[in-house]
């Protein structure tokens, strides 16, 4: 077994491999560039070396940097995790000329499935059914119209060496093909230095279902069950889950002997995922294989109960697999949320800055359920625009899928993030859609059910009553602890006001208590809107979560401080709450409400991101629909478009500038 390995990555994932490491008694020297100086795989390897500037293109893609370290370290092998230089078949034979051992598969296999292009031939060849597309090299925009006529529309246009929802395009007719082509090979060639692109027939109402395979040197292959990704934003995973609702056995079986069939044939060896597109009717058409350890992996590890890292080290260092398909058996359910530094109110945009606060919720078991948090970043930590936008992903596992996602609801309510703008409130209300709570899902589910974006939601009356009980629950239980202050210059007499009227949004809901005293736990009965509540918590002042139960449902809130008020977050609604007596609630209906800024005749950066283009003039009359500007944001390129027909008045950035979130671009006239 190694002594010392190399991790060639960064954030959650370099964390990851390194628990495993220290758990297997194996050292790790961790790389970082000139933005990771302080992150936390850094702090966590027992060696970490500086490799470069901030730019991934000269740093964590620098093989020749990675390879000098292991030198100078004396690693014997190194992990790539994924991404980067996860899928370089030139990688891994420069680190076999050093001698250094690529935890991962050979270069014959890479270079077989590692291109999306390559890939497709190949699985052909081995006669795997494929999606229908064109595999070979696309010399133009008017070539790939002409591709995309054959085939016929919709068309997916995808760069061939990539990968994370980067350099994929979906087009529905000419138009779009022109844009999407421009598009994905601009994008695949600031992410990954190569810009060919194929395409391929779009399945309408699509699942994406991917199979887990893993294969040892001495012959050896099996597959551990499936996985279902289907829950997509702009082609990259945000929801994933094992096993997939829609499956059933014969088809799961199906999967997974193609899967094993196309690994031996390209003798794979490591842990590796070969990823389907699967119909309404369970037909299934091979997408592409992902030479590497898939983002979601931690699903498949919590229905097996088989460390995959650990499987990859062991086999990289030569040893035959401990178990054979027999031996795979699926327990429960384990459900996967990607943490992302974006704003879903702003259709998603990546936001940077700083983590003021990060508090996970506590991993490991709660009764019959597990949470579990993979994560590369810590209070204080910075989020940069450099690299991918995920913070964490947060798993639950529980023997059925309504508990898993009842587990996954419970932890979202729990996980506290400030300081940046973040994707918790989505994926909170996720848990709860019914749609999704059914399993009827497609790749196209984020689409269909937020055509107009993710947008603030409001409470019914009866989740209005509940908030309600929480923000009183919590003023009352400061109102205590104030009146016990031993500076107090009037002691309080003890009792407590019966009435009260909680403010939620613009509603107010009249709130009676049936009398008592405030205690420590609170346990009080109350009315709110004419619905009764038994409700019971442990929360104290200054705590970000209200821990309680309300008849006896647990119910998980984040509380945070505002002007004169409380904001609480719970499942999936964000409400500011101030509570009032009921004189008080009276005065506050007189009082004006603010009026927020005229910005439409502005164009402003949604993202902090890099202005790529202006493609509008001063004076230029412009069509609704047409292009003003394109934003790079993480490696993704935002095209800012119209709304409406205008005259363009004054520009005030061009391109190569960075902006803020909020800087102005354009003027209209």
């Amino acid at each position: 077994m190694f002594k010392k390995i190399l991790i060639a990555n960064r954030g959650e994932i370099a964390c990851r491999v390194i628990k495993t490491a220290r758990r297997m008694g194996i050292a790790t020297v961790a790389v970082y560039s000139d933005a990771d100086r302080d992150a936390l795989h850094v702090e966590m390897a027992d060696e970490a070396v500086h490799i470069g500037p901030a730019a991934a293109a000269e740093s964590y893609l620098v093989a020749e940097k990675i390879i000098a370290v292991c030198k100078e370290t004396g690693a014997e092998a190194v992990h790539p995790g994924y991404g980067f230089l996860s899928e370089r078949a030139s990688f891994c034979e420069a680190l076999e000329r050093e001698g250094i051992v690529f935890i991962g598969p050979k270069p014959k296999a890479i270079r077989a499935m590692g291109d999306k292009i390559e890939s497709k031939k190949f699985a052909n060849a081995a006669k795997v059914s494929t999606v229908p597309g064109h595999l070979g090299v696309i010399e133009d925009a008017a070539h790939a119209e002409k591709i995309a006529g054959q085939i016929g529309y919709p068309v997916m246009i995808k760069a061939s060496a990539g990968g994370g929802g980067k350099g994929m395009r979906i087009a529905w007719n000419e138009a779009e093909v022109r844009d999407g082509f421009d598009r994905a090979r601009s994008e695949a060639r600031s992410s990954f230095g190569d810009d060919r692109v194929f395409i391929e027939k779009y399945i309408v109402d699509p699942r994406h279902i991917e199979i887990q395979v893993l294969a040892d040197a001495h012959g050896s292959t099996v597959y551990l069950g499936e996985r279902e990704c289907s829950i997509q934003r702009r082609n990259q995973k945000v929801v994933e889950e094992a096993p997939s609702p829609f499956l059933d056995e014969k088809t799961r079986q199906a999967m997974g002997k193609q899967s094993v069939a196309l690994a031996k044939a390209v003798d794979y060896q490591s842990a590796g995922t070969v990823e389907f597109i699967v119909d309404r009717d369970r037909n299934f058409y091979f997408l592409e294989m992902n030479t590497r350890l898939q983002v979601e992996h931690p699903v498949t590890e919590l229905v097996t109960g088989i460390d995959l890292v650990e499987q990859m080290i062991r086999i990289a260092a030569g040893e035959t697999l401990p178990f054979s398909q027999k031996d795979i058996k699926l327990n429960g359910w384990a459900i996967e949320s990607r943490l992302y530094a974006e704003d879903p109110y702003r259709n998603f945009l990546p936001s940077i800055g700083r983590l003021t606060r990060y508090r996970p919720p506590a991993e490991g078991w709660h009764g019959s359920t597990i949470v579990r948090n993979d994560t590369g970043v810590f209070e204080g930590a910075e989020i940069s625009m450099y690299y991918d936008p995920m913070i964490a992903k947060l798993c639950a596992w529980a023997p059925d899928r309504s508990a898993a996602i009842d587990a996954m609801g419970q932890a979202l309510d729990g996980f506290v993030v400030d300081g940046i703008a973040h994707n918790l409130p989505f994926l909170s209300a996720l848990m709860k859609h019914p749609r999704w709570r059914e399993g009827r899902l497609s790749t196209g589910f984020i689409a269909e059910e937020y055509p107009d974006g993710f947008a603030p939601m409001a409470p019914d009356q009866r989740e209005e009553a509940l908030l309600a009980a929480v923000a009183l629950s919590t003023a009352l239980i400061e109102a205590d602890r104030r009146e016990r202050h031993i500076d107090r210059l009037r002691a309080s007499d003890g009792k407590l006001r019966e009435e009260w009227v909680v403010k939620i949004g613009t509603d107010y809901v009249p709130v009676r208590l049936a009398g008592g005293l405030v205690t420590i736990p609170f346990d009080m009965e109350m009315e709110a809107a004419g619905e009764k509540f038994h409700v019971v918590t442990d929360w104290r002042p200054g705590e970000p979560v209200w821990n309680g139960a309300i008849d006896g449902r647990a119910v998980t809130a984040q509380v945070r401080p505002v002007l004169n008020g409380m904001r609480i977050d719970w499942q999936g609604l964000a409400v500011r709450a101030t509570v009032f007596t009921p004189r008080h609630a009276e005065l506050d209906c007189l009082m004006p409400v603010k009026v927020p800024p005229d910005t439409s005749k502005l164009l402003l950066c949604p993202m902090p991101g890099l202005v790529i283009s202006i493609a509008v003039a001063e004076g230029q009359e412009v069509k609704a629909g047409e292009t003003l500007a394109v934003v790079e944001a993480m490696k993704m390129e935002n095209v800012l478009r119209a709304e409406r027909d205008l005259v363009v008045g004054k520009i005030n950035a061009k391109p190569g500038e960075s902006l803020a979130v909020d800087a102005v671009i354009l003027e209209f006239a």
